[in-house]
C-alpha cells in the first residue's frame, strides 16, 4: 500500500457532521474496501470561512481508490497527494 494525504475543505459546519462524516468513512472502509483503503488519522481543520475541514492520511492501493472511497462515503476528495517519505519530529499528542 502507498500512503496519502486527503484534504477535504470547508466540508462541514460542526463537529457532529464530522463525526457522523467520520462513522460513514469509516462503515465504508470497513465493510466494502477494506483490502484496498485504511485510514491512519484525520486531523480537523478550523478553515477560514468558519467552517470545518479534515487532512487525513490514509494507506491504500492507489489514487483512484482513495477517490472511490471518498465517492461512495460522499466525502471532497479536494486535493491527493501522495507521501514520499515521514520525517517523525515527535509523537502525536
Amino acid at each position: 500500500m502507498e500512503t496519502f494525504v486527503i484534504f477535504h475543505r470547508s466540508a462541514w459546519e460542526t463537529k457532529e457532521e464530522v463525526d457522523a462524516a467520520a462513522a460513514v468513512s469509516g462503515r465504508v472502509e470497513d465493510e466494502e474496501m477494506s483490502d484496498q483503503v485504511r485510514l491512519i488519522r484525520s486531523y480537523v481543520l478550523d478553515e477560514e470561512d468558519g467552517t470545518l475541514g479534515t487532512i487525513s492520511v490514509y494507506q491504500a492501493v492507489d489514487e483512484d481508490a482513495i477517490m472511490e472511497h471518498a465517492q461512495r462515503a460522499e466525502l471532497p476528495a479536494d486535493e491527493v497527494i501522495p507521501v514520499v517519505d515521514t520525517v517523525i519530529a515527535r509523537d502525536d499528542p
